[in-house]
């Protein structure tokens, strides 16, 4: 059964199990295996370190990240009891400047596409999507032992569904 097009992203729908735990759902454009796997390594260890629990899935691009979780959120709620099964979403990706613009395109509109689910549909997304000028800059910020900005993109998402509920809108 499929939600209603007015469930999709309604972040008042309360989680299933009503635990309180965030559930949420890992999404990699796994393009760059090694630091995709760092990435992922640092998410999973923050969202457990929270409490949370998360599942993973993944797509052949970044420009499918924001596609692969409007998806994953019209499916994730239950529409003969009204419940939602993902609290928010976390992003990782790694896209190194190359020799053409498809950098700047897949960087530009990726992160707007993010932006568009967390600002029209009020949904919890953290961008982990790395954006670099070469492969030692991606190196950098996925190590787990030093800024692993998969662990940030899931504090991030961890933050805004505290957020919402802290204002009411999500259990």
């Amino acid at each position: 059964m499929h939600p209603k097009a007015s469930d999709a992203g309604d972040p008042n729908l309360p989680r299933s199990g009503g635990t309180g735990s965030p559930h949420l759902l890992i999404v990699e454009a796994r393009f760059y295996e090694a630091i995709l796997d760092e990435l992922f390594l640092g998410a999973a260890a923050a969202i457990e370190a929270a409490g949370g629990s998360w599942e993973r899935i993944t797509v052949p691009g970044a420009l499918e990240i924001p596609a692969a979780i409007r998806i994953a959120e019209q499916g994730s709620i239950n529409r003969a009891n009204r419940v939602r099964r993902i609290d928010g979403y976390v992003a990782l990706g790694c896209v190194i400047r190359g020799e053409t613009s498809h950098f700047d395109y897949v960087c530009g509109e990726s992160a707007r596409g993010l932006m568009d689910l967390g600002v029209s549909l009020g949904l919890a997304v953290g961008n982990g999507i790395l954006t670099v000028e070469n492969e030692d800059q991606a190196w950098a910020r996925a190590n787990r032992h030093e800024m692993n900005k998969g662990a940030g993109a899931a504090a991030a998402a961890l933050a805004l569904i505290d957020l919402r509920r802290r204002f009411g809108v999500a259990p």
